[in-house]
């Protein structure tokens, strides 16, 4: 996958994890919010591994 593959994936599970918490705090599901906050988590490390790659290509 491209960097920018990367990118954008990365920015989808972050969006999607913030979302999940906030379902988890609605819903006072505290096994909600804490999968919300993984998947966020994992959202961020794909966005600084496709700036890593495009970095090592020279596309910064």
């Amino acid at each position: 996958m491209s960097g920018t593959g990367d990118k954008i994936k990365g920015k989808a599970n972050e969006l999607a994890g913030k979302a999940q918490q906030e379902i988890g705090k609605a819903t006072g599901s505290t096994e909600t919010q804490a999968k919300g906050a993984a998947r966020e988590v994992k959202g961020d490390a794909q966005q600084v591994k496709g700036e890593a790659k495009d970095a090592i290509k020279g596309k910064s």
